[in-house]
């Protein structure tokens, strides 16, 4: 019998780990950040686009010599990214070392990984990121002319998107391995030997694209929780109807991954949860052999 004592916990990144980081670096570069998202986006949204496309097409036309981001290139979105090590919500790095010494006690391994709407160059550029994260998922853009600029579009990901993501990490499909075959997803592996279980993944998101991976986790036995911004009425009430009343997540949290904090707390719980069982079912498995 196999038993996975493989753990993963995966996070989305804006609004999540961080405060919007498409919104702070707007700021940046003087454009504005609520016409961007309240107006602009909106039109496009209401003309048929999907809301992820739309965000980038927005970027890039805003990329030129003359334009808000100039000849804005990789290297420049993640130098902004390193940037964001500041921004990080209470706890964060922190819980991650507490994490590994939760699951080092049973001899067993985690993982942290972010799937994210966002660019995956400004996630990456942050130190806290590379320091901690096994894979990060995000949108790409790819360069062109001279001098070179980000032109083109690589990799979109959006709301069911991202459940692809979390079937990579099941199946112990590696970045490297899905770069060079994109459908190496779809190959069947037997549940009982898949890398990572759903039941051994946690899952924390605050938005409406992380839906699809809050109900794939909620059907497969996995623990997604959700956060929100307290002091936004909105959020709470996205909270409540979206989230928590369709059962889509565990509980809903301010982004505070503090011990003693209640999304912190919850965190460190279900990580011990999940080495509690593994434990259970090693102990189980050796007894049944030994009887037989």
């Amino acid at each position: 019998m196999f038993i996975s004592t493989n753990l993963a916990v995966i996070f989305d990144f804006d609004d999540t780990l961080v405060p919007d980081s498409s919104t702070l670096f707007f700021k940046k570069y003087n454009v504005d950040a609520r016409s961007f998202w309240e107006t602009d986006l909106k039109r496009l949204i209401q003309k048929g686009y999907d809301p992820s496309l739309g965000f980038i097409k927005l970027l890039l036309d805003k990329i030129g010599p003359t334009k808000p981001f100039g000849n804005l290139t990789n290297a420049d979105l993640n130098k902004f990214g390193a940037e964001l090590d500041a921004h990080y919500y209470p706890g964060i790095p922190e819980i991650f070392g507490d994490l590994r010494t939760i699951v080092n006690r049973y001899k067993f391994s985690i993982d942290f990984y972010i799937i994210s709407g966002g660019l995956q160059e400004i996630i990456t550029g942050s130190k806290v990121v590379q320091e901690n994260f096994t894979a990060v998922y995000g949108c790409q853009l790819e360069e062109a002319g001279k001098p070179p600029r980000l032109k083109y579009i690589k990799k979109v990901i959006s709301f069911t998107e991202k459940t692809r993501f979390l079937f990579e990490i099941n199946k112990g499909i590696t970045p490297d391995i899905s770069t060079k075959n994109p459908y190496a997803v779809n190959r069947d592996i037997p549940r009982d030997e898949r890398q990572v279980p759903f039941p051994n993944m946690v899952y924390v998101g605050d938005g409406l694209t992380d839906i699809p991976c809050f109900s794939t986790l909620s059907q497969y036995g996995g623990t997604p929780f959700g956060v929100f911004d307290p002091h936004n009425p909105a959020k709470a009430k996205r909270a409540l109807i979206d989230f928590l009343k369709t059962n889509r997540v565990v509980s809903m949290h301010s982004p505070n991954y503090m011990d003693g904090a209640e999304l912190g707390t919850f965190l460190r719980a279900a990580v011990s949860n999940i080495c509690n069982r593994i434990a259970v079912a090693f102990e189980t498995a050796n007894r049944k052999f030994s009887e037989s």
